[in-house]
C-alpha cells in the first residue's frame, strides 16, 4: 500500500464515489444489491484504497471527474459534501420536535394573553425531555456516522422508487402492444372460419347438383 493508499478519505471523496456507483447503477453495470452494498461502503470507507476498490471494475463515465485524490496528488480536505449531509439529516432529526414545541408555545402564549397573565410555561415539559433526547441522539449520531448511512438509504430507497417507475412503464407499453395482437390473430381467426364455413358449404352445394328432384 502506497502513501495516498493509506491516507484517509474526506467526505468529498466518498460523495464522489457514490455519485459513481449510482451512474453505474443507471447504466446497468450494477444491480440493486450490488448498488446498496457499494454504497454503504462507500460511506464507511476511511481511506483511499478503500474507495478506489469499489470502483476498481467500473469506468469512469463520459465527462466525470475522478475520484479526488485517484491520479496524482490527493486533493484537499474539502467536506462541504458531507457538511450539507450532516445538516440533513440534524434538520430531519429536529424537524418534529421544532413544530411540535412551536405550536405548543403558540398555545401557552395565546392562553397567557386571552386571561391577561403570563401562565405556568408547561410547554417546558414537551421541550425539556423530548429535546433532551434528541441531543443525545444527535451526539450519538454524529460520533457513529449516522448521517452518511441515512444519506445512504435515502439514495437506495430513490433508486428503488426510480426503478419502480421504469417498470410500471415497461408493463404499460407492453399493455398498449398486446391489444394490435389480440386484433391481428382475431382476425386471422375469422379468415380460417370463413375459410372452414365455405368448405361445409360446399358439399351442401354439390349435393343439390346432384339431386335436382329434390329441389
Amino acid at each position: 500500500m502506497d502513501g495516498r493508499d493509506g491516507m484517509r478519505a474526506a467526505d468529498s471523496d466518498r460523495q464522489a464515489v457514490a455519485e459513481r456507483l449510482r451512474v453505474a447503477l443507471d447504466e446497468g453495470r450494477l444491480d440493486l444489491h450490488e448498488y446498496d452494498e457499494r454504497l454503504q461502503r462507500a460511506y464507511a470507507a476511511r481511506t483511499y484504497a478503500e474507495l478506489d476498490d469499489l470502483v476498481a471494475d467500473l469506468p469512469a463515465p463520459a465527462g466525470a471527474v475522478a475520484v479526488p485524490g485517484q491520479a496524482g496528488a490527493p486533493a484537499p480536505a474539502s467536506s462541504d459534501g458531507g457538511r450539507q449531509v450532516t445538516v440533513r439529516w440534524l434538520a430531519e432529526v429536529w424537524e418534529p420536535w421544532l413544530k411540535t414545541v412551536g405550536i405548543v408555545v403558540a398555545i401557552w402564549a395565546v392562553t397567557s394573553l386571552a386571561v391577561g397573565d403570563a401562565q405556568y410555561f408547561w410547554p417546558g415539559w414537551v421541550a425539556g425531555p423530548w429535546g433532551a433526547v434528541l441531543l443525545v441522539r444527535s451526539v450519538t449520531g454524529l460520533a457513529t456516522g449516522e448521517p452518511h448511512r441515512w444519506a445512504a438509504d435515502r439514495e437506495r430507497r430513490r433508486q428503488q422508487r426510480a426503478q419502480k417507475r421504469a417498470l410500471k412503464r415497461e408493463r404499460k407499453a407492453l399493455a398498449g402492444q398486446q391489444p394490435g395482437a389480440v386484433e391481428a390473430g382475431g382476425g386471422a381467426v375469422d379468415a380460417a372460419g370463413g375459410t372452414a364455413g365455405g368448405e361445409v358449404a360446399g358439399p351442401g352445394a354439390g349435393d343439390q347438383e346432384r339431386h335436382p328432384e329434390r329441389g
